[in-house]
């Protein structure tokens, strides 16, 4: 996980910041899974972000996969998803973005 970078378009922060859980297309669903759960049991905030169809679809699952183990220990997830401009080697690319708080 990586720290995020300052985003003018990221929606105003309730909880204090939290490292940003990047995902690929080829991410294990089940991983990234485990790791946003484990971001919420502790934070109860977490941030997923993905670049391309591929990595959205993995993370869209991980989400999805994360929602179920977090249901197991009572806690109810909501996602909400935005678009942020992030520079991967020099180049601007745009991202979704994903904030996964409790509810």
């Amino acid at each position: 996980m990586q720290t995020p970078a300052s985003d003018s378009s990221a929606p105003p922060l309730e909880h204090s910041q939290v490292d940003v859980i990047k995902v690929s297309a080829r991410s294990r669903s089940t991983a990234v899974a485990g790791a946003i759960a484990g971001v919420i049991r502790e934070h109860n905030r977490a941030e997923v972000q993905a670049i391309g169809a591929g990595a959205v679809n993995q993370a869209v699952k991980a989400m999805a996969i994360a929602r179920g183990y977090l249901a197991e220990d009572g806690i109810d997830v909501v996602f909400v998803p935005y678009f942020t401009e992030t520079s991967i080697d020099g180049q601007e690319r745009t991202a979704i973005r994903m904030v996964v708080e409790t509810r």
